[in-house]
């Protein structure tokens, strides 16, 4: 086999403002070849954060290339095997012996039924700090509209993509989901008539209420109980639209601009397992 046409250096990714722009700068990159063949080389990556195959996965997804992958470090390699992400560019899948894996996985708009399976079947045994019944429902319920939402409206013809990790000796678990669609700023201007950049459409998406839907159907990114459970556990969620980045931590909220567009809309959830406190919805408190 020849060697492919143009090769594309893959540095460390982190779940952060500077990992997020990696992968718009590596999108930008791509775009700029049209059905060639495109390796991404790995030989300068010591960390790549699993749950960020995601965001890769819909990036790659994305681009009419061909693309493959080389130079991965064995370190590298085993933890991108065993969340099954490079199944699909010819590498042997890896056990995942420790149970810290969400998998990598792609869901098309048609998989209504497998999203909750998966949700119900990767969450548990990660690390979450104590919930009752019904607020690990409603979580897992809020974490499911947020799949659902990026499925229905992100006007992506190859779906949605999900993968997770838990990390024990850092103490948290994180959760990615990523499409491949129109953004945040382009549902909005197509919807409702609304201009707006990338910053202002994440934080008006973002505002209790709004929403693009039509009719009585309730809408929003499906973030409010997350976002407030986040806050209590003193963790972290980032949405990634465009070139708008917008991060709320312990430090408080960050709202930033990107050199380069990432090609649809990400959402990382990060919850900090480090937390011993016991968690039941308002409504439970009050009886």
């Amino acid at each position: 086999m020849s060697d492919p046409v143009s090769s594309v250096s893959v540095g460390n990714i982190n779940s952060s403002l500077k990992g997020f722009s990696r992968l718009a700068a590596l999108s930008a990159t791509l775009d700029r070849y049209f059905l060639e063949q495109v390796a991404l080389d790995f030989a300068g990556c010591t960390w790549f954060e699993a749950n960020m195959c995601a965001p890769l996965g819909a990036v790659l997804k994305s681009t009419p290339n061909t693309v493959t992958i080389r130079n991965l470090r064995p370190e590298i390699q085993g933890i991108l095997s065993k969340n099954r992400f490079l199944n699909n560019y010819g590498f042997p899948p890896q056990r995942d012996t420790n149970d810290t894996v969400m998998p990598y996985q792609q869901f098309s708009v048609r998989d209504n039924l497998l999203v909750p399976h998966y949700l119900n079947e990767y969450l548990s045994g990660k690390g979450l700090p104590i919930m009752s019944q019904a607020l690990s429902r409603s979580f897992k319920e809020s974490t499911l509209e947020l799949c659902n939402n990026a499925k229905d409206h992100a006007e992506s013809e190859i779906g949605i993509f999900v993968c997770g990790q838990y990390f024990p000796r850092k103490q948290r678990l994180d959760f990615c989901i990523a499409d491949a669609g129109i953004g945040i700023r382009r549902r909005i201007l197509k919807d409702l008539r609304k201009k707006m950049t990338s910053e202002q459409a994440i934080q008006w998406a973002l505002a209790d209420g709004n929403t693009t839907r039509q009719g009585r159907s309730p809408g929003g990114l499906g973030l409010n109980l997350i976002r407030e459970f986040i806050v209590m556990n003193q963790g972290h969620i980032q949405i990634v639209s465009d070139d708008g980045y917008w991060e709320l931590s312990p430090k408080g909220e960050t709202l930033k601009r990107l050199d380069a567009s990432f090609p649809g809309t990400v959402i990382n959830i990060e919850i900090n397992t480090a937390d011993r406190s016991s968690y039941r919805l308002t409504s439970e408190s009050r009886k």
